[in-house]
């Protein structure tokens, strides 16, 4: 990998401190803005060796210079890498998914504020609490809010001047007494914004002290004889209570906390964040990001953390992880709890980020049921650099036991799923003792041979239950007999026949994919499906085998009688065991005595 002088230059001078670098192509664009505790040891990881994971080396092959900006903490690296990447949008940096905007609850900037639930964040001093992922939990939030308290629903300009000038009338509301008439100065500014105050409390998760201030209010009523006052006071510490057992989860240790946790897939990253506000959750919200290139788990979820605190206007004092993020957060502490109330409420958060992606897998494939096979076969195409799609893989195994009954199998997968119509066996007609690589050959050409007398479609991969040794018998047949140019792979066991490497290329090369990839296991999985197949047919042609000799055996018993016995009793062992009228049923007095006579003469022996 080559770096220009230039570049070589740009990099030998950068800082030893905390920063944001961005690079940049030949177009003066930028393709990739990332944050860094020490810019000089991070932008230089970047160019000092081959990486993995190929976006990434083709990351850098296309950087043309690059720019930093200091600054004095590692949290004000994450705050200006986050901005910076909503901003320009580089094209490999990771890419937050607002697949549509979540409601939020707003109060309004006005003398006599209004309370409800919006799409549309206008900066004109009022007040948003959100977003909320759930409706449910917005609207049953905003339901207890009406319920409690009088507040107004209509749009009027309820200025002073207005009102003075008696420019309005009360509505049904009022006389509901859902509203208390401001709109005819019915009432204060003053007694309106202690609604307000009791709102924002239970909002922000403060139900607590709302209850306990209409317990004291319902009992003074009700030790002054006032039982009409105190039971409508009742009422309303009854749907405080209610709304608390149902929508919240108390506990009494933990006041303000954020909690996130954490997951993915091969293209997304999904962080759900759970607010915890006086001792109950009050709050939960799930974002998805989009990978463009590879990233570190730690950084997406410490741009997460970021992100999430921003929209919902934390100021938590503790941050509960799923794991370490290696950057600071200023007057947060950050934990990552093993056990008790913590983990808890992390594996709680956890639940609901897996559920979160679950439902957006279920989404993606009711709207594509093939998404998630093209999905996976385009990974195939990137890893192995393949022409096109393998739309078509065809997988061959060889079975035999100390050469005798050598068969082979070959399995068909159509847009990565078996398709179990067109698996074909193929019994080893020119090879004698125990022999895969002949026996790979012959059947390989047989296979691909016919395919082209019948002009039928050819594989886009041929993949060879077995490594180098296989692959090359079938580079053999394909190309230089056959004149085909099709993909082949290899699959490399390790000593206990299990999957250990995936081969592609001539020389055949490691493709280096961990047990845990998506690709992986599907390799590993077309390896047991064919294997299966071969191993099935294998045991029926050797159990045939032997039951077929056995009846040979017998003298005047011809193919149609042997047929006729084991349709009727299914296997060797019935025919053996049956009484001779059970075999005269079947085949007739002479044959039965003759057959019945040959099993009993065994079981003498």
């Amino acid at each position: 990998m080559t770096t220009s002088d230039a570049l070589k230059q740009q990099i030998s001078t950068l800082p030893d401190l905390p920063g944001v670098y961005q690079y940049f192509n030949v177009n003066d664009e930028i393709i990739y803005v990332g944050k860094a505790k020490n810019l000089k040891k991070r932008v230089s990881s970047y160019f000092n060796k081959v990486h993995e994971y190929g976006k990434t080396n083709v990351l850098v092959k296309n950087i043309s210079y690059l720019k930093y900006i200091v600054v004095d903490t590692e949290e004000d690296a994450l705050l200006l890498e986050n901005n910076l990447i909503k901003q320009y949008q580089p094209r490999y940096n990771v890419l937050l998914k607002d697949g549509k905007t979540y409601p939020s609850i707003c109060i309004t900037n006005e003398p006599f504020p209004r309370v409800f639930k919006t799409r549309n964040i206008i900066k004109n001093g009022s007040l948003y609490y959100g977003p909320y992922s759930s409706n449910f939990t917005i609207n049953s939030l905003l339901e207890i809010i009406h319920q409690l308290y009088p507040i107004r629903t209509c749009r009027l300009p309820l200025f002073d001047e207005n009102i003075k000038k008696g420019k309005f009338k009360v509505c049904l509301q009022y006389h509901i007494h859902k509203c208390n008439g401001p709109c005819e100065a019915k009432e204060t500014i003053d007694e309106y914004r202690k609604y307000i105050d009791a709102i924002k409390k239970i909002i922000e998760g403060d139900a607590n002290e709302i209850s306990r201030f209409l317990l004291d209010e319902m009992k003074i009523l009700a030790s002054e004889y006032k039982f009409e006052e105190a039971h409508l006071v009742k009422q309303k510490y009854e749907l405080i209570e209610n709304y608390k057992s149902k929508s919240v989860i108390s506990n009494t240790i933990l006041e303000d906390t954020d909690v996130f946790a954490y997951d993915e897939n091969e293209n997304s990253a999904f962080v759900n964040i759970l607010r915890i506000s006086k001792g109950s959750i009050v709050q939960g919200y799930t974002i998805e990001y989009r990978k463009r290139l590879y990233e570190e788990k730690e950084d997406i979820l410490a741009m997460a953390v970021v992100e999430l605190r921003s929209r919902l206007n934390s100021k938590s004092t503790e941050i509960v992880l799923p794991f370490n993020i290696n950057f600071t957060i200023s007057n947060a502490k950050i934990l990552v709890p093993q056990r008790g109330d913590r983990k808890k409420l992390l594996d709680l958060s956890l639940q609901n980020v897996r559920q979160y992606k679950l439902d957006k897998l279920k989404q993606s494939e009711k709207l594509n049921p093939d998404q998630r096979a093209i999905q996976l076969l385009e990974s195939i195409k990137e890893r192995l650099q393949l022409p096109k799609l393998p739309m078509h893989i065809e997988c061959f195994d060889n079975s035999n036991i100390q050469g005798s009954d050598a068969v082979a199998a070959c399995v068909v997968y159509k847009k990565a799923k078996p398709a179990k119509s067109e698996y074909r066996k193929y019994t080893i007609k020119t090879v004698s003792g125990p022999d895969d690589y002949a026996s790979m050959k012959e059947v390989v050409f047989r296979r691909y041979s016919r395919l082209l007398n019948e002009a039928s479609p050819l594989p886009d991969l041929i993949v060879a239950d077995g490594g180098v040794g296989q692959m090359e018998i079938i580079r053999q047949v394909i190309e230089d007999e056959l004149k085909l140019d099709i993909p082949i792979a290899g699959m490399a066991k390790d000593s206990k026949h299990r999957t250990n490497e995936i081969l592609y290329g001539f020389p055949p090369m490691a493709v280096g994919l961990k047990p845990t990839d998506q690709l992986f296991k599907f390799f590993a999985g077309l390896q047991d499906e064919v294997h299966r197949f071969a191993i099935k047919f294998h045991r029926e042609k050797r159990s045939k085998s032997q039951t077929a000799s056995e009846l040979d055996s017998i003298p005047g018993i011809g193919e149609k009688t042997k047929t006729d016995l084991l349709k009727h009793f299914k296997s060797l062992k019935r025919i053996s065991l049956a009484t001779e009228a059970e075999l005269q049923v079947v085949v007739g007095k002479s044959r039965s005595s003759v057959i019945y006579n040959y099993f009993q003469a065994k079981l003498s022996l």
